[in-house]
């Protein structure tokens, strides 16, 4: 038993020192915008007909607009919209547009968001949207909170069942290059896969012994998976269950990895509580840490790429930080 608690405790040091020699990132390729609110943000899309026209939304119906690729930002306000509006989610295929978000809200546009149109989502819809996918003319695809997948075909005036049963809670979800998803239970003790062959969930247990925080899809058929507790595995195939032995490469006792997004194939970046950002140039062996966003007083809550040289991290208090590489970066 001794033996055993002195094998844990030199786990534990082994774990922080490794933390504390974590290389501080000597240029850091990420710079603050300022945005006209103080409100979370929650999700940013950009057009496919015009890439310099950008969106942002978030909670107490918050919705930005840019015409210069996010660097400038103006609020929108929409007559239709309660204010307490919580929009969660944005995605666009070429010029339209959809954002989702609770209470079952559905706006569409067709003209890149000159004009927003309210639609009118069922009661007996189960769950409180959580995620659209734009597919174009017409189409998107729409999974609620409780693991429902819709699907519609006419710009949203009928839907159309993908899965037989939802799945009860989940906190997380992520859409797949193919259609697939990966979402995570709302106490975070297991997850689920969809894939569009099959039209069912499929559970996992979780493997580590903390609870799973969020998953998304890597590149070649890969996926990470963020655990509470810092953690952070990978597996090179989201079909198969299986996944690599949990890291921790950053300080695992005093905060939290929220979201992930792969730049291109090789770098990864990891954000979470506290301003956290880390990045690992090689696909999670090796770490490096942007220390020096330490003094922005919020969480990031969520990162996203539009191509290798083209992202952004958003999170609480109206955070908003876009990439601007190593060549512009101070």
């Amino acid at each position: 038993m001794v033996k055993l608690l002195r094998l844990a405790l030199l786990a534990a040091f082994s774990l922080l020192l490794m933390a504390a020699r974590m290389p501080e990132m000597k240029v850091v390729p990420w710079e603050q915008v300022e945005v006209p609110t103080q409100n979370i943000l929650l999700d940013i899309a950009f057009t496919g007909t015009n890439p310099s026209r950008g969106w942002l939304v978030g909670d107490k119906a918050t919705l930005l607009e840019s015409q210069d690729g996010g660097l400038h930002w103006q609020v929108r306000k929409l007559s239709a919209l309660e204010p307490e509006a919580y929009l969660r989610s944005i995605s666009f295929a070429g010029a339209e547009g959809w954002i989702v978000g609770q209470p079952k809200i559905l706006l569409h546009t067709l003209n890149e968001g000159s004009d927003w149109t309210l639609i009118r989502l069922s009661n007996q819809l189960p769950g409180e949207p959580l995620l659209i996918h734009a597919l174009g003319a017409g189409a998107a695809e729409m999974v609620t909170n409780v693991g429902a997948i819709y699907r519609t075909e006419d710009g949203g005036q009928t839907w159309h069942a993908q899965v037989e049963e939802p799945i009860g809670a989940i906190k997380n979800i992520a859409r797949g290059p193919g259609g697939e998803y990966l979402a995570v239970s709302s106490r975070g003790s297991f997850y689920f896969l969809y894939t569009p062959a099959t039209h069912a969930w499929k559970p996992y247990l979780r493997e580590s012994s903390r609870r799973i925080q969020n998953m998304g899809f890597g590149p070649n058929g890969s996926a990470w998976k963020l655990n509470q507790g810092a953690e952070i595995a990978f597996t090179d195939d989201f079909t198969s269950g299986e996944w690599s032995k949990p890291l921790r490469p950053g300080r695992a006792l005093s905060f939290g990895y929220l979201d992930a997004a792969y730049q291109n194939d090789h770098d990864l970046w990891v954000v979470g509580g506290g301003a956290t950002l880390l990045h690992s140039p090689d696909g999670g062996k090796t770490w490096e840490e942007a220390k020096k966003l330490s003094n922005i007083p919020a969480n990031f809550y969520s990162i996203k790429f539009f191509g290798p040289d083209r992202g952004f991290i958003l999170g609480q208090r109206g955070t908003l930080l876009r990439y601007v590489g190593y060549n512009t970066a101070e």
